[in-house]
Formats: structure tokens, C-alpha cells, sequence
């Protein structure tokens, strides 16, 4: 084998698990001692101060320059007993990660000498460099002044030496360049929406939080392997690579014991997750091989969002301690279970409520139910948008597989839940309602909670299931932002929940009672959403059909899907409810267009590289030692001996020709595919061009390759194999 991968394996042998040491035997001694939380702003900060905080934190009542200046005070002399010596605005922009750059305390004094200060000032506001940020057009490249804004709503956290505060990221003249800002608007909106419709039930209700509850999918690759993978560093995912003869077919990694190594890892990433306030609970063996999860409690989405992206930095930083790389991507391994990141929603009131839960009464059934509605109305009509906001190049191999729902998003709410919504239609009528109609409809929405009992199961084909008491969008990849998702989200209920109150309230106005407008709003919308809700198989062809004739859209093509963000649905939506103006929404989708095409172009210059310089070489070196010994068995035997015993061989040696060749061609024709979609106009005809005209060879050299993989003798092979990247201990 070559010397990379052979060294490689080598190393790969003497692995032993790295000791993990814990601060302390309890967890609540060192749960959050990263985080600048309320506790710690009882103790450090005046009276004042904390109570600014917290008037901002629950009113959105601004700051004041003095307050400011004694929160920044307070937050620097809590960082130095951690020896912090920097501080860093903590942003998302439009990429895969997070961004920041780090200040020193360090300042002049009025005397000269050197001290350490931290202002209000600074803590409010920084100005870094936007100009290598994706923008999508929103300024030019010489107008590189951006913003970033401290977001008092999310504490601010110690990693390493650096005090990290969450912030939002906008350009000159205040357009977002990041996920915060618009997520901070969805969540705004829904919080009003849903605020309104409570009211009709309980006027107590002065608030709606959303809660999101994220499970993180990933592979361990250990590093060496990793290293001696061109492709997997480059891209993220395996560009070639034939599958095992074992791999998850016995579904025996799932939930099984976890490798010592692995555990130890795990062990860490969790420590370092409590100390920064990020409340992980759930780890376990995924399905495929080297697959794992990690899963916290609910929080705040805006929170829980931070701690996701948070906790993604961690895993690689971690992962390298232990000698793994952390693998992020939707389809690292082509022909087992990729890795998603189920955003697990839930909308809960101030008064306790969680909206997705059934109540022991009646009344407060009736309040469940309107919402379960109104997620399947605001999923029917906005199903495009929520597609676009998980789509992706690396998504797109993922969707649809065995271990991911399908393109085509429909609502799994279990077959008893479905039945009482069609009970509760049949019993509903335009005519006003009897007293014995309405007790019987009490008495039927009453029985909820003993119907939902036992209805547990889940069907994992559906994009968007719910669980009891959540809606779990499995769509979602694992490298997203699940600030994508969540804005799309809550801005599409915020505006669905608006119209249904809308329609409410011209009915009342007509001179209906409030009750009877109600029900008769419920029943049209139970009606109208009713081909979103499906039981059945996800993955079959059947369903395909099934849901064409419903109405519901399949849609594959990865830049088709990001257009529909400019849908008239969708722009009522996004635009509709504030959470972009015109430019903001068109910038997004000039991003993530401009970032499919980014990627695709990369694996493209990858694989033609590889297949050039370590395949074709490789494969003729081999063909070469077949034909040498085929010279050498023409020398020794009969003519007759010679053909009986060489025909498999020299079939061998023209098959590998055919694959060199095609090999070639297709590599020359995939690049002057890249030419022409390079020098197109627009980023719309780019990213066409590169997902139907270069994107397809990725797929047709692979299987030239993975063919070569079987046929070359495996001493020479350049590139660890899928048994060896996927089986390591």
C-alpha cells in the first residue's frame, strides 16, 4: 500500500484513550462557570446595573453609556478571574461557522502606562472588517464597514483565554449580514402572533417563547486517516470510495457500547459543554459505523442556537485532543446513513403553557388544537420555503436516503390524533352549534390527553413528525445553522397565526360570537391543510405519486429549491412579517446560491485532481504488472496453455483501460463543463449550470473509480478505504 496509508494504519494501531479529568465529582459545582450568567451578574455588577440587564433581557428596554460601562466593568473583572486577557464579538455570518476577532484589554492611561480597561463602548458595538463576509450584493467590496451589536438576550462565555459576547452582525446602513438578526425578528413575530391568538383563550397570557430542542449528528474519522484523505479534508465528504462489505447492514452499531476512545471524547466535549452552560444530556452510537449524537434539554431558541454553533467549534477543538477530526457533513460516506440535525420545536406561554401539549380540560384543548392546526396550514402552504431553508449541496445527498425524510414535506401527527381531527370536522357545521353539538364536541376534545396516551411512535420518513408535545423538523442537515430553519419557522407561524385570527376577527365583526367563529375558522383550516398530513412511507414510490396528485412539491434540484425563498408565498412571509426587506431577502439567496456553487466547483477541482494524479497513475501501474506478467507467461508456456490461463487477466487489463480512459474524458469534459458555468452572468445561471451540467460527472467518475478500487490490487491503493475510515476503535 502507499507509504501515507500505510504509516496511517500504523499509527492508527497505538492509539490509547486520553484521560479525561473532572473539575469536580458534582456537576452543579461547575455547570455554567464559563457563563456570565444572572448569578454571576448579582456579584459583579452594581444593583443598577443587573437590573438594566434584566429590563433589557425581559422588556427590551435599552441601556444606557453608564449602565453599559459598569455591565462592561463587571464582565471584565469576572473574565480575569478565568486570566482572560482578550475579549471577542461572537457573530454568525452567512457561512458555515462562526466569526471573531479578539481585542486585548490592553489600553493607554491618561499617564501612559499600560492598563486594562473594557468600556461600554466596546461592549455594545465593534466595527470589524465585513468585507469577506458573504453579503450577497448588499455592499461593495471597498464598502467594508460592518457592525456588530452585543445581544443582551444571550450570555456572554469564556472559551480559552478570549470573553466571547453573542452578537448580531448588520452592514453599514443596517441590513443583517448574519443569522441572529433575522432569527431575534422571527422570534419577535411569533411571540406577538401567537400572543394574540392565546388571548382568545386566556387573557393572562403576556408572552409566547419558542424552544428548540436540537440533536447533533456526526462522524469520528481518526485524524491520521483523515489526513491521508485528500478529499475528505478539501470537501468534508468522500469523493470516492467503495463501500465496505460490512457496514451498518446489522444495524449493530446503533446504540451500542461506545468505543473507549470515542467515550473519552465524549466525556470532555460534555465538560466543556456544562461549563459553558450548554445543559448536553443525550450521547449515543448512531447507525452507521464511527456515527454518534449528542442532544441537549430545550432551551430558548435564540440560546439554544448559540450553544448548537458553540458546541460545533467544540467538537473539532476537542476532537483533535483525542485524535479524531469531527466530520460535519450531511454524506461524508456515500452508501450509509448521513447525519442530519432534527430541530425538535415547541412553542410555550409565559403562564406556563406548552401550546403543543394537551391540557386536562376542554377550553384548554381547544387551545392545543388551534395551534396543532395552524402548524399544518402554516407547513402546507409554506412548504417550499421550509425545503429552501434546509437545502443545501451537502443536504442534498442525504434527503430522501434510508435514514432521512424525504424532498417532499408533509406532517406526521400519528393515525389517533389525525381521527380526532377529522371527528372534530364532522361534528363542526356552519350553522351555529346546539348545546347537546357542543357538549359532545367538549367531550370528544377532552378525551385528547387518554387518546395521545399511548400514540408514542414515530414515523421517521416524515420531514415534520409530532412527538407528544414538539414538532421535530428531521430535515435539517448537520453543518446547518439551525438558525435557517428556526427563521422560517417562526415567521411562517407567526404569519399564519396572523391571518387565522384575521379571519376570526372579520367574522366577529360580521356579528358572530367569538366561540362560533372560531370553530368555523378551525374546520375550513382543518380542511384546507388536510393533504399535508400523511402515516404512511415516506421512501415509497407510491407516496411520490400519492402526493403529485395532492399538491405537494418534490423538489431535488438544490438552486431551484433556494429560488423558492422569492416565491409571492414566501415573500408574504419573510418580507410580509419584517424579517427581511427587499435587498436582505435577495441577498440570502445570492448567498446560498453563491455557496452551492462554491462547493460543487471545490469537489469538482478536487476530484479531477485525485482521479489525474493518484487514480489514473495508480491503475496504470497496476495494469502495467499485469502486463509484464503476462509477457512472462507468453515466455514459459505453449501457445494453447497460454491462452486457457490468461483470458481473465487480459480482460482485466482492457477493463482497466476502458476506466483510465473514461476516467480522462470525463475529467476533461467536467472541467470545460466548470469553464462555460464560470464565465456565465448571473449567480442564478451559475448555480443552474453547476448542479446540471458539471454535478452530474461527480457521480460518473466515482463509479469509474470505486469500480478500480475493487480491481487494483490493494498493496498499491493510494487512499485509506471506507473499511478502514469506518472501523476504527
Amino acid at each position: 500500500m502507499s507509504k501515507m496509508r500505510f504509516f496511517a494504519l500504523q499509527e492508527l494501531a497505538n492509539r490509547r484513550p486520553v484521560k479525561v479529568d473532572y473539575p469536580s465529582e458534582k456537576l452543579s459545582d461547575y455547570y455554567g462557570d464559563h457563563v456570565f450568567d444572572r448569578k454571576k451578574m448579582q456579584e459583579y455588577l452594581p444593583s443598577e446595573a443587573y437590573k438594566a440587564v434584566i429590563n433589557a433581557i425581559e422588556k427590551g428596554t435599552p441601556i444606557n453609556r453608564e449602565m453599559a460601562d459598569m455591565i462592561a466593568n463587571g464582565m471584565k473583572n469576572w473574565a480575569k478571574t478565568f486570566n482572560v486577557t482578550h475579549y471577542t464579538h461572537w457573530f454568525q455570518p452567512l457561512t458555515d461557522g462562526t466569526a471573531e476577532k479578539h481585542d486585548g484589554f490592553i489600553e493607554f492611561g491618561d499617564d501612559g502606562d499600560v492598563i486594562e480597561r473594557f468600556s461600554g463602548k466596546l461592549l455594545i458595538q465593534q466595527e470589524p472588517d465585513a468585507s469577506s463576509f458573504p453579503n450577497g450584493g448588499i455592499r461593495n467590496t471597498f464598502e467594508a464597514r460592518g457592525y456588530t451589536a452585543w445581544d443582551v438576550s444571550s450570555p456572554a462565555f469564556i472559551v480559552d483565554s478570549t470573553l466571547c459576547i453573542p452578537t448580531i452582525f448588520i452592514s453599514y446602513t443596517g441590513e443583517a449580514l448574519d443569522y441572529k438578526t433575522p432569527l431575534l425578528k422571527a422570534l419577535g413575530a411569533v411571540d406577538k402572533a401567537a400572543t394574540e391568538v392565546c388571548k382568545m383563550f386566556d387573557p393572562n397570557v403576556k408572552r409566547v417563547y419558542a424552544n428548540l430542542g436540537w440533536e447533533q449528528e456526526y462522524f469520528l474519522v481518526d485524524t491520521v486517516l483523515y489526513n491521508a484523505r485528500p478529499d475528505l479534508c478539501l470537501t468534508g465528504r468522500t469523493l470516492m470510495g467503495h463501500s465496505s462489505a460490512k457496514d451498518q447492514q446489522l444495524d449493530d452499531h446503533y446504540f451500542g457500547s461506545i468505543p473507549s476512545r470515542v467515550t473519552n471524547f465524549m466525556k470532555e466535549l460534555e465538560l466543556e459543554c456544562h461549563r459553558l452552560g450548554i445543559p448536553a444530556k443525550t450521547r449515543h452510537n448512531e447507525v452507521a459505523p464511527n456515527q454518534f449524537e449528542l442532544a441537549p434539554i430545550f432551551e430558548d431558541v435564540n440560546l439554544a442556537n448559540d450553544h448548537n454553533q458553540l458546541v460545533m467549534d467544540l467538537m473539532k477543538r476537542i476532537a483533535a485532543k483525542h485524535n479524531f477530526t469531527v466530520l460535519l457533513h450531511e454524506k461524508p460516506f456515500k452508501g450509509v446513513n448521513g447525519s442530519g440535525k432534527h430541530n425538535n420545536w415547541s412553542l410555550c406561554t409565559d403562564t406556563g403553557i406548552n401550546l403543543f401539549s394537551p391540557a386536562k380540560t376542554a377550553e384548554g384543548n381547544m387551545l392545543f388544537l388551534t395551534f396543532i392546526v395552524n402548524v399544518l396550514m402554516m407547513v402546507y402552504k409554506n412548504q417550499d420555503l421550509l425545503r429552501a431553508s434546509i437545502v443545501s449541496a451537502g443536504n442534498s445527498h442525504r434527503l430522501g436516503a434510508n435514514e432521512a425524510p424525504p424532498a417532499i414535506l408533509s406532517i406526521f401527527l400519528g393515525r389517533h390524533l389525525s381521527h380526532m381531527l377529522d371527528e372534530v370536522v364532522a361534528r363542526l357545521s356552519d350553522a351555529k352549534l346546539t348545546p347537546d353539538e357542543k357538549k359532545a364536541l367538549q367531550l370528544g376534545i377532552s378525551r385528547i390527553p387518554a387518546i395521545l396516551q399511548d400514540n408514542t411512535d414515530r414515523n421517521r420518513t416524515s420531514p415534520f413528525a409530532f412527538t407528544g408535545n414538539r414538532f421535530e423538523f428531521r430535515a435539517a442537515g448537520s453543518s446547518a445553522n439551525c438558525a435557517a430553519s428556526m427563521i422560517v419557522i417562526n415567521a411562517a407561524m407567526a404569519h399564519q397565526l396572523n391571518e387565522f385570527k384575521a379571519q376570526i376577527d372579520r367574522l366577529v365583526s360580521d356579528g358572530m360570537e367569538q366561540e362560533e367563529a372560531l370553530y368555523k375558522v378551525l374546520k375550513e383550516t382543518i380542511i384546507a391543510s388536510q393533504n399535508i398530513r400523511f402515516e404512511g412511507d415516506g421512501y415509497s414510490d407510491e407516496w411520490k405519486d400519492e402526493a403529485a396528485r395532492r399538491g405537494l412539491t418534490n423538489i431535488c434540484h438544490v438552486p431551484e429549491a433556494i429560488m423558492k425563498f422569492n416565491d409571492p408565498q414566501s415573500r408574504s412571509v419573510l418580507i410580509g412579517e419584517k424579517i427581511f426587506n427587499e435587498n436582505e431577502l435577495n441577498c440570502r439567496i445570492e448567498v446560498e446560491l453563491e455557496k452551492f456553487t462554491k462547493k460543487v466547483q471545490i469537489e469538482s477541482r478536487v476530484l479531477g485532481d485525485l482521479a489525474i494524479n493518484h487514480i489514473v497513475p495508480t491503475a496504470v501501474i497496476y495494469q502495467n504488472r499485469l502486463l509484464e506478467n503476462l509477457r512472462g507467461l507468453k515466455e514459459i508456456f505453449s501457445t494453447e496453455e497460454y491462452e486457457e490461463m490468461t483470458a481473465d487477466r487480459k480482460d482485466l487489463v482492457r477493463e482497466i483501460q476502458r476506466r483510465i480512459l473514461s476516467i480522462k474524458k470525463a475529467v476533461h469534459d467536467m472541467t470545460e463543463a466548470r469553464k462555460v458555468a464560470n464565465h456565465l452572468g448571473s449567480q442564478v445561471e451559475k448555480a443552474f449550470s453547476y448542479e446540471e451540467k458539471v454535478r452530474p460527472y461527480l457521480e460518473e467518475i466515482r463509479e469509474h473509480i470505486d469500480s478500480l478500487e475493487l480491481e487494483i490490487d490493494d498493496e498499491i491503493w493510494p487512499l485509506p478505504k471506507y473499511r478502514e475510515l469506518l472501523f476504527t476503535k
